[in-house]
């Protein structure tokens, strides 16, 4: 970042950001390989995950509507299918797209909050008797809420079967591509048209920096296409170094310098101890979360995100989720732990990210004694009324 500072050169034309240009190939193209692309798959960094998915829907845009929406607008209602889990950038992108509320078709999650794949056919019948041109599914690896991936081998199935766009949020999970012992909740990722992945999740790297990724490179120059001769002589070059051709950004950072300082310095294998790490980190909190009286899951764990909550015999409904609002309350004010809450049908969950390689057993067990601690108190005060904490 400091270099970054220093230098102050603007990535999206070639001339003034040369080496950061070329920096920021190799990274695409390595993270590329990670996800079992070929050498013809490309990309580019973007700042953040809610801006590559964003462009990853406009390349789908581009290359799936019937009609050149780039320099003509929509003729048609375009959509697309994603799981009622999904992060809500993909919603706020539909919107941006200008497809309207109607553009985003929610498939249901499973009870591990999985996209149900085997219901895409059901739902594609339904919009196009709606008249709606379905031109892409995205799949989630993992979900927002509960780090949940989705099946991506029955996606792409699905998505080949019909000609549709595959697009994997890997904003969180995709990371995972760099663990040997985890890759395997990736599995079928290198069938999708687009990746995007964050580095500043999962991969030890300061905000922001994002990976974009495209099986066939030459999609990620069908986004944007539009005149500016100051810059460069003609529209449709496929120049790979004139990066604004292929992003929404002009003036952006020299963010690949960060992934490619640890790769250069450490190599992979930092990242893959890392999430392996994590990932156990994980699996850890889950068994003592079960050891603990009164806890109880959400769900089990596929990764670092693990939902939980205290739930006292015989409480139910909104006593129960103001419990445990409250429980996370206490646990602010006190000081010791920040946690977030999330709402899973209806109930309330505490949740946690565990990203800290440093966190130990120790730290685990003071949180759940905590909560339960901070429980049992308010239990004792007044079962679940807001004000009794």
């Amino acid at each position: 970042s400091l270099v970054d500072g220093l230098l102050n050169n603007g990535m999206g034309v070639y001339e003034m950001g040369a080496a950061g240009t070329a920096i920021e190939r190799l990274v695409v193209k390595t993270v590329a390989r990670q996800m079992g692309f070929g050498e013809n798959a490309d990309g580019v960094l973007t700042s953040g995950g809610t801006l590559a998915n964003l462009t990853a829907l406009l390349a789908a845009r581009s290359v799936k509507s019937p009609s050149p929406v780039w320099q003509e607008g929509h003729r048609e209602q375009l959509a697309l299918m994603v799981s009622e889990e999904a992060h809500y950038c993909v919603d706020r992108a539909v919107r941006i797209m200008g497809w309207g509320e109607g553009g985003i078709i929610r498939v249901p999650a499973d009870g591990r909050y999985c996209m149900q794949a085997g219901r895409l056919e059901e739902y594609l019948r339904k919009a196009r008797r709606e008249g709606k041109t379905v031109i892409a599914v995205v799949g989630s690896a993992c979900s927002t809420s509960t780090g949940s991936f989705d099946g991506l081998e029955a996606i792409a199935d699905f998505c080949q079967k019909h000609g549709l766009w595959f697009h994997v949020d890997g904003a969180h999970g995709g990371a995972l591509c760099f663990s040997e012992k985890h890759r395997s909740l990736l599995a079928g990722i290198e069938r999708a048209d687009s990746v995007a992945m964050d580095f500043h999740k999962m991969l030890l790297t300061p905000a922001v920096a994002t990976a974009l990724i495209f099986r066939d490179g030459q999609h990620s120059f069908r986004t944007f296409s539009q005149k500016a001769q100051y810059l460069w002589e003609r529209e449709t070059d496929e120049e790979w170094f004139n990066l604004a051709k292929r992003t929404f950004e002009c003036t952006k950072l020299m963010m690949g310098l960060k992934a490619y300082a640890l790769l250069r310095t450490y190599g992979p294998e930092l990242w893959a101890q890392y999430l392996d790490r994590v990932m156990e980190l994980g699996r850890r909190f889950a068994t003592l979360a079960q050891e603990t009286d009164g806890v109880e899951l959400a769900v089990d764990p596929q990764c670092n995100i693990v939902c939980f909550r205290y739930h006292p015999e015989g409480m139910e409904g909104e006593a129960l989720n103001a419990l445990n609002e409250a429980i996370r309350q206490a646990l602010l004010e006190e000081g010791r732990f920040y946690i977030v809450k999330t709402n899973l049908r209806g109930s309330t969950y505490l949740r946690v990210t565990l990203s800290n390689p440093f966190t130990t057993e120790a730290d685990i067990r003071a949180l759940l004694g905590s909560v339960a601690a901070i429980a049992a108190a308010g239990i004792k005060s007044g079962a679940g009324e807001r004000n009794a904490y």
